[in-house]
């Protein structure tokens, strides 16, 4: 299977481009760059950096793919930006590498829709099966587990952690980390994202089931209604997990969550 490069694109010859690849006019590919096997680069694309894509992805008109972090501390470490397959990356998206403050690395899954203008900073982990929406912002460092829903206009403060099967509304702050399964958009007084319920229909869609979703609801409750403390509600719902394995999404994100939850 022949790739399909067009006349006006400047492939650095140290590239590596998989079989069945298709890069657009004007588009520029660094020398550090590694293409999967039947991945779509648009028009005017510039790929740099230490950045390898991953097989079947696409990635549309006018993005910036694999350049160095905007980041102060950054000082033309060789980082690396690496993208999973079967991603679906859109017009004028900004992925950046890594640093060595961080995990030296940016790491994007599988299977993630991305659309126009999402900014991508430098150490951020996105999982696999996640929609950023157009404008989402990730600041540096932040962590995005599978499935998670970001709508519009969003920003991202460094170092949050968006739990698995989340949905964060449209031009919504994330300053806190949003733990597993819930719902949260902008309340009432400001645009600061606050819970809103747990995020049932779309936990029905990807196959859990109403008691596993019951499960899920009383951990919530749990977490914001019963007024516990936040200690309190981590030990019932630790404990609660060695009988529900749903629940151990909960867990395992308090184990990892620094910047406190959204209230």
């Amino acid at each position: 299977m022949t790739n399909k490069i067009h006349p006006t694109a400047i492939i650095d010859k140290n590239a590596v481009i998989g079989e069945g690849s298709e890069i657009g006019a004007y588009s520029v590919i660094g020398p550090k760059v590694v293409l999967g096997k039947n991945c779509w680069v648009g028009n005017h694309v510039n790929i740099t950096g230490n950045t390898t894509i991953d097989d079947g992805s696409k990635i549309y008109h006018f993005a910036s793919i694999g350049e160095s972090p905007q980041d102060k501390k950054y000082n033309g470490e060789d980082t690396k930006l690496i993208i999973g397959k079967n991603n679906t990356i859109r017009e004028y998206c900004t992925l950046n590498t890594g640093t060595v403050q961080g995990n030296n690395q940016t790491v994007i899954g599988d299977n993630n829709w991305i659309m126009a203008y999402v900014h991508i900073a430098h150490d951020c982990i996105i999982g696999n099966n996640i929609i950023l929406a157009n404008g989402v912002t990730l600041a540096g460092h932040v962590t995005i587990k599978d499935w998670a829903i970001v709508g519009g206009l969003s920003p991202v403060h460094q170092f949050c952690i968006i739990g698995e099967h989340t949905m964060v509304g449209g031009q919504t702050a994330v300053s806190q980390d949003v733990p597993p399964y819930i719902m949260s958009s902008s309340g009432a007084t400001g645009n600061r994202a606050e819970p809103k319920g747990i995020n049932a229909e779309g936990l029905r869609r990807r196959g859990f089931t109403s008691s596993q979703i019951d499960n899920i609801k009383h951990a919530y409750k749990t977490l914001y209604r019963n007024g516990l403390s936040y200690a309190e509600a981590k030990s019932t719902i630790e404990e609660m997990a060695t009988e529900h394995d749903e629940l151990k999404a909960f867990v395992e994100f308090f184990q990892h969550s620094q910047r406190g939850i959204i209230r």
